[in-house]
């Protein structure tokens, strides 16, 4: 990876620090149908465990009192955790829409880093020209993506969230549109639309959350 994208990738640690959760803690999509589908997988693992149980006590039927209680408690707790993940995913869908536009915006520092590889193996038609500009709008959507993630924490974790922190709400799109280019079916100018398609997502997630700390 070359250095002018090296440290612009959000990882899942500095995604978890920023959010306060693992993007593994909430079921995405965040949809009815996400949550049966899961529910069935517990269902299935539950069917597993019990079988587990019924083998062992067969095995060692004098034991058959402790296996019950394992088995028990891994079942309670493969339900708690399903209901407890199916409740933030309801809860904080602002949180899963940005982890989505975290993955969008990771998807084109990946996309270039891959282009960089098949430009240094020889292939120099697919070198990108206006590469500064990409650079410049991937800095400054991952700006708006640490913002977004920090007010979205803020709010989540502070209902009486005051109002001195407007500035939080704000975000780069202005000066992201502002970065234009000339040939926009050309390689940056497809990474540049990507980058934008990703700050427009940003904006929209972070006038949400303006509007929800403004109804609290």
């Amino acid at each position: 990876m070359r250095s002018d994208i090296q440290g612009l990738e959000i990882t899942a640690g500095e995604l978890k620090r920023l959010s306060g959760t693992g993007s593994d803690r909430v079921y995405r999509p965040a949809t009815a149908t996400k949550f049966v589908r899961e529910g069935v997988k517990t269902f299935g693992l539950i069917i597993l465990v019990l079988i587990s149980c019924l083998l062992l006590v067969m095995i060692f039927p004098r034991a058959y009192l402790v296996w019950l209680v394992i088995h028990l408690m891994a079942i309670a707790g493969l339900i708690f955790e399903d209901i407890w993940k199916i409740r933030c995913s309801h809860q904080n869908k602002h949180l899963i829409n940005l982890f989505d536009d975290v993955d969008r915006y990771n998807g084109i520092i990946r996309a270039i880093a891959i282009n960089d590889q098949i430009e240094d193996a020889g292939n120099a038609g697919v070198k990108i020209t206006d590469r500064s500009k990409v650079i410049q709008a991937l800095d400054l959507i991952r700006n708006d993506l640490v913002r977004a993630l920090k007010t979205e924490r803020i709010i989540r974790e502070n209902q009486k969230f005051v109002g001195t922190n407007s500035e939080l709400f704000a975000t780069n799109l202005v000066a992201l549109n502002a970065l234009q280019i000339s040939d926009r079916a050309s390689e940056q100018g497809r990474l540049l639309n990507q980058a934008l398609q990703v700050a427009v997502g940003v904006q929209a997630e972070m006038k949400k959350l303006q509007q929800r700390k403004e109804a609290t």
